[in-house]
């Protein structure tokens, strides 16, 4: 019998990135199959896991915006995109014979089910993967506070969240210059120092209902469950 895991419940936040093809842009196959593994990892490594989803890689918002769309439009469109995403996330999941469920914050017919935290637990002991479309379902709000609000509600162990570094570095690692990797740090230094990890408000979410972040790097297969294992990988905050 294998170790206990260091978490128990993790809520895993996955930019639109994650599901992209070349350019950051649309659906991958490959990139969905490589994600489903790795959360199906995650879960053979003990943990229940809750994943919230981005939708950057259907509607960027910075190029919307660019464009002089209002950010209510832009944002509406980018929550109907998260939609997208977690379907495509469900169906790799099945692929690998891991039982999955959508919940979306919003109502979008027979695709998935709407988002109550009653229903989320049950799923989650059920043994279920839980996936979180639609943000926090209003405009104005980021996918990652939608995971920080998720992560409170399901009282979550930890938020680990997926990017394409190894973590957070103590300067911009493409402004050239050698940038050190931070193994620690706080919630109140992410927010003073206006750090991009994630906005002030999920830092805030997290920080006052204490619950530890570790932000890694997504693309090393075994990650997810590394760090669920114990492992000490990218930055933890918190």
């Amino acid at each position: 019998m294998g170790a206990a895991p260091r978490y128990k419940r993790v809520v895993l936040k996955l930019s639109g990135a994650a599901f992209a093809g070349e350019g950051d842009a649309g659906l991958e196959p490959s990139r969905v199959s490589f994600v489903a593994g790795e959360v199906a990892d995650a879960r053979a490594a003990g943990a229940q896991v809750a994943v919230v989803v981005g939708g950057g890689n259907v509607v960027r918002g910075r190029e919307a915006a660019a464009l002089g769309w209002p950010q209510l439009a832009v944002d509406h469109m980018g929550m109907l995109a998260t939609v997208v995403n977690a379907l495509a996330l469900k169906e790799g999941l099945a692929q690998l014979g891991v039982p999955a469920a959508v919940l979306n914050a919003f109502d979008v017919g027979e695709c998935c089910e709407r988002y109550r935290p009653e229903r989320a637990h049950e799923l989650l002991e059920e043994g279920a993967t839980t996936i979180f479309a639609g943000g926090t379902g209003r405009p104005f709000f980021s996918t990652d506070t939608a995971a920080a609000l998720r992560a409170c509600e399901l009282d979550a162990d930890a938020m680990l969240k997926a990017t394409g570094v190894a973590g957070i570095y103590d300067r911009d690692p493409k402004e050239g210059g050698e940038a050190k990797l931070v193994a620690s740090l706080s919630y109140d230094d992410v927010i003073a120092q206006n750090l991009a990890v994630m906005d002030a408000a999920a830092a805030a979410l997290c920080r006052d209902h204490n619950i530890p972040l570790v932000v890694f790097y997504l693309y090393d297969a075994g990650n997810i469950g590394k760090i669920i294992r114990g492992e000490k990988l990218g930055t933890h905050v918190g």
